[in-house]
């Protein structure tokens, strides 16, 4: 059964970092784009970065704070959040475009659990 399990979020003071890892388990053979959305409460799921063979791309509340990776051998994505500020409080959820399996299975839209960071003032 392929999963996208996530790690890293917590509590942490304005102005601290935190890293966040998705790892994509299961039978997967290769993994497409990867990223990271937020929600807020009261607000909708929106875009954080994301990151693909051509590049990344960050929402403009991110950018210059925030850094996504991917180790493509361990089919792992990473969010680096540093100067974190109250508003970026929300459950951070890992996606997956598109991934293939060893057996030739394609599956799309693929989410992680979400994981809770929460940032004090």
């Amino acid at each position: 059964q392929v999963q996208l399990v996530e790690s890293g979020g917590g509590l942490v003071q304005a102005g601290g970092s935190l890293r966040l890892s998705c790892t994509a388990s299961g039978s997967v053979y290769s993994v497409n784009a990867m990223g990271w959305y937020r929600q807020g409460p009261g607000n909708q799921r929106e875009l954080v970065a994301t990151i693909t063979i051509d590049g990344a791309n960050y929402a403009d509340s991110v950018k210059g704070r925030f850094t996504i990776s991917r180790d493509n051998a361990k089919k792992t994505v990473y969010l680096q959040m540093n100067s974190l500020k109250p508003e970026d409080t929300a459950v951070y959820y890992c996606n997956v475009d598109l991934l293939t399996t060893y057996d030739g299975a394609v599956l799309y839209d693929r989410w992680g659990q979400g994981t809770q960071v929460t940032v004090s003032s």
